[in-house]
């Protein structure tokens, strides 16, 4: 079956694996993910993944009530290695052969960030998770997807969401918030919306990576976006959306 993207970086968030727990992993829900990912692999898609680590551990939060800055953003990428070493168990359980690579040295459990292995990993249709994000602090988990996303030559950039794309605002909150189906890059950055932090987006925009934010948490999602549906919202090229 044709599919719409040949590889594809696939940005979680640490909230989207703690499931309906308060924090920490939710192992059946890990497993849901799993098998999703799975399914995009059986179509023939290449799939890198960033993971974050807020379910465990966020570093801004932390360095907001005290704690040193670069301490806390370390702090964080380990909370990230945890996540890809859980999220790594999880696809073995559904038999798909997954490798991390990390910034941060740790061979003991991981292999480090090296851009050829990455690409050949991906080559033999392995999952690849990335994790440790830039492995420097004051870099966000959403700049690490972009930056991966690009070095990888990925297709698209897929951010994972609780919710089925970009609102006028907070559709949690609001009943009136209106979704989006399509955005320019410039629309995000000059209308702050809450997508991504504003590196990742001017990345993506500078590699002509296209953003697609959508709800992993519906079955079947992740297959439809990679066969072309349109779903969630999508980011793109130069032209505004918004007036």
């Amino acid at each position: 079956m044709a599919v719409a993207y040949q590889r594809i970086l696939l940005k979680l968030s640490g909230e989207a694996i703690k499931g309906n727990r308060d924090y920490g992993i939710d192992p059946k829900f890990l497993v849901f993910i799993a098998k999703e990912i799975q399914q995009g692999l059986a179509l023939g898609v290449e799939i890198g993944i960033v993971i974050g680590g807020g379910n465990i551990f966020r570093g801004i939060p932390a360095s907001e009530n005290g704690m040193d800055r670069v301490a806390a953003d370390y702090t964080g990428m380990l909370a990230t290695v945890m996540n890809a070493l859980a999220l790594k168990d999880a696809l073995a359980k559904v038999a798909v052969d997954a490798r991390i690579q990390t910034a941060i040295e740790m061979k003991e459990i991981a292999e480090p960030f090296i851009l050829d292995r990455a690409r050949a990993h991906l080559k033999k249709g392995r999952v690849l998770i990335f994790a440790a994000g830039t492995g420097n602090p004051y870099f966000t988990t959403d700049t690490t997807a972009a930056l991966r996303a690009a070095e990888i030559g990925a297709d698209a950039l897929l951010k994972a969401t609780k919710v089925d794309g970009v609102y006028t605002r907070d559709p949690m909150l609001y009943d009136s918030a209106q979704k989006y189906d399509q955005l320019s890059y410039m629309d995000v950055l000059k209308n702050e919306l809450n997508v991504m932090d504003a590196t990742a987006i001017s990345l993506s925009k500078d590699n002509r990576i296209p953003i697609i934010v959508f709800n992993m948490n519906d079955p079947g999602h992740l297959v439809r976006i990679l066969q072309g549906e349109a779903i969630g919202t999508l980011i793109e090229g130069e032209n505004h959306v918004i007036v």
